[in-house]
C-alpha cells in the first residue's frame, strides 16, 4: 500500500505548496531457494569446523537461532560474525526457532515449555521474538524461519487445538513481518496434523514443511502423510536420519541429515 501523501507547510505568503509525490515502500526481497543436502546439530559449530566441513556433501546448515525451548540455549559460537563467515564459506542457513511446545509434548525435557492458556497471544509474541532474533543475526526479510514443534501425543484433541492456535498465530505474525513461516515436526504428529488442516482449508498455515522421518534415506516427494501436491514446489525438507556421526577435514560431529528443496536465509551484508 502506498504511504499517505505528505503535504509541505504553506509558505508565508499563503499559497499552499503542491503535495509531494506518493512514497512507495521498499520492494520486498525475493525468496532464495536451495536444493541439496543439509545437516543440523544442537549447537552451532565453530567456524573452524565449518571450514573443515567444506569437504562434506553438505551445503546448508540448520541453525537454532532462538526460542525458550532450545536444547542448547547458550549457542556460544552463534553471532552476526558467525553468520557472515559461514555464509561466505558457501553454506546456506536454515534458521530454526524452538519456542513453546505442545502441552502434550512427548519429551519430558520440553514439558516445562508448554504453550499456556492464551496460545494465540503467545504465538504472536514469540513470532516477534523470532523475527527480532533473526534480524540481530543479519537474517533479512523473505527468509524462512522454521518453528520447531517436537513430537507430541497423537489423538489429544485439546492439545492439538492449543498447538494449532499457537502455530497459526506464529505463522501469521512472521508473515506479516515480512518473513516466511516454516514448520519442523515429526511426520507422524505435527506434520500429519498440518496436512489435515491444509486439506480442511484452514488459514495461516506454514509456507514450508520440514518433516522428520528417520528412514535411512531421503524421500522428499514421497512422504506418506503428505499429499503429493502439498507444500510443492520448493517448500519441503526431509530430515531422514538423526544422531549420526561423520568426520570431514579431521573434524567429527554428531548431526541430523536432511535433504532440502526450500527457501534459505537471506543474509544482510554488513557495510
Amino acid at each position: 500500500m502506498l504511504a499517505a501523501l505528505l503535504t509541505a507547510p504553506a509558505p508565508a505568503h499563503g499559497i499552499p505548496a503542491p503535495p509531494r509525490a506518493p512514497v512507495a515502500p521498499a520492494p520486498a526481497p525475493a525468496v532464495r531457494l536451495f536444493s541439496g543436502s543439509a545437516f543440523d546439530t544442537c549447537e552451532a559449530p565453530s567456524t573452524a569446523v565449518m571450514r573443515a566441513w567444506r569437504a562434506s556433501p553438505y551445503r546448508a546448515v540448520g541453525v537454532y537461532f532462538g526460542g525458550r525451548g532450545r536444547g542448547c540455549p547458550a549457542q556460544r559460537e552463534l553471532s552476526r560474525g558467525w553468520v557472515d563467515t559461514v555464509h561466505a564459506l558457501g553454506y546456506r542457513l536454515l534458521p530454526l526457532f524452538v519456542g513453546s511446545q505442545a502441552p502434550c509434548v512427548n519429551s519430558a525435557a520440553k514439558r516445562k515449555y508448554a504453550i499456556g492458556r492464551t496460545p494465540w497471544r503467545q504465538g504472536t509474541q514469540e513470532a516477534g521474538d523470532a523475527v527480532n532474533a533473526a534480524r540481530a543475526l543479519g537474517i533479512d526479510r523473505a527468509s524462512p524461519l522454521y518453528l520447531d514443534i517436537e513430537a507430541y501425543r497423537p489423538g489429544d484433541a485439546a492439545c492439538l487445538a492449543t498447538t494449532l492456535r499457537f502455530v497459526r498465530a506464529w505463522d501469521r505474525e512472521v508473515r506479516r513481518l515480512g518473513y516466511v513461516p516454516g514448520f519442523y515436526s515429526s511426520a507422524d504428529t505435527g506434520v500429519r496434523d498440518m496436512e489435515r488442516q491444509r486439506v480442511a482449508g484452514v488459514a495461516d498455515l506454514p509456507s514450508v514443511m520440514w518433516f522428520a522421518r528417520w528412514r535411512g534415506g531421503p524421500a522428499l516427494d514421497t512422504e506418506s502423510v503428505l499429499s503429493p501436491s502439498a507444500w510443492q514446489p520448493h517448500a519441503r525438507i526431509h530430515q531422514y536420519a538423526g544422531n549420526v556421526t561423520e568426520t570431514y577435514g579431521g573434524r567429527r560431529m554428531t548431526i541430523d541429515r536432511s535433504v532440502v528443496d526450500a527457501p534459505v536465509a537471506r543474509i544482510i551484508p554488513q557495510l
